[in-house]
């Protein structure tokens, strides 16, 4: 692990003292492969403009692995700019690999990220396609956007589906919390007419009781037994009249 690691340093330390463009761009190449392996692919582009200063001046191979790295990772957005500045070079615009890069620049970076009228700008403004090729690459380009709105549809329609299901489920919530609510009010109201038709005397008495066996009365003692049969007999009336149904006088014609 040591020894691998010792490689790659040396390995970059050697970018910095190779005069060769060849020797320097397949070490870079080998870099990139080292930085992806060791998950630090965000890493990459900066890094490779640390040795060729400018995106013009990237070798085709370079930017090729930069934009299938980026592309695979997920992060097409980080090449957008460097592939843009790359290809409206005019030197680059003369190199062999131009053509190839531009067509990888079209369906890994721009498609991807739905940039289909800078996709279309590209293609029309392009010298290096002749009508057929401009021809296939904006059917492309149109079939990609078709796909693209479908999607976004899609998407909508779930999104629609998930807020009307989510208001459903808040519209039953609410119901029952109102009829729980409901309920509740009836039986404070039922709870509130019996405690209006409870005896307030013998109820003033019972505590008054309560009082004097507890605190003044020793229930051990055979005297406090009197007391304490009426306190029973008395908080047996109260109970009746608080939870028993209210009786009503029968109608007499």
């Amino acid at each position: 692990m040591h020894g691998e690691t010792g490689c790659k340093k040396c390995l970059f330390r050697c970018l910095f003292v190779t005069s060769s463009a060849e020797v320097k761009c397949s070490l870079c190449v080998v870099g990139i492969q080292a930085l992806a392996e060791m998950n630090r692919w965000r890493e990459v582009l900066s890094w490779v403009l640390q040795y060729y200063h400018v995106p013009e001046h990237l070798p085709p191979k370079v930017l090729e692995l930069c934009i299938l790295l980026y592309r695979k990772v997920g992060e097409p957005q980080v090449m957008l700019e460097v592939g843009s500045t790359w290809l409206r070079d005019q030197t680059n615009k003369s190199l062999p690999e131009y053509s190839s890069l531009l067509e990888l620049y079209l369906l890994q970076v721009l498609l991807p990220l739905g940039r289909f009228e800078g996709a279309e700008e590209l293609v029309r403004s392009c010298d290096v396609f002749d009508s057929e090729q401009q021809l296939a690459f904006l059917g492309t380009i149109c079939e990609s956007r078709c796909q693209w709105t479908q999607r976004e549809e899609m998407h909508s329609a779930a999104e629609e589906q998930q807020d009307a299901a989510t208001e459903t489920v808040l519209g039953a919530l609410s119901q029952k919390l109102l009829t729980v609510l409901t309920l509740l009010r009836r039986a404070l109201r039922s709870m509130s007419s019996h405690f209006y038709l409870l005896p307030y005397k013998k109820m003033f008495l019972a505590t008054f009781l309560l009082y004097l066996v507890v605190v003044r009365l020793d229930p051990a003692s055979p005297t406090s037994l009197p007391f304490i049969y009426k306190l029973v007999q008395l908080f047996r009336q109260t109970w009746a009249a608080v939870f028993s149904p209210i009786r009503r006088p029968p109608v007499r014609d």
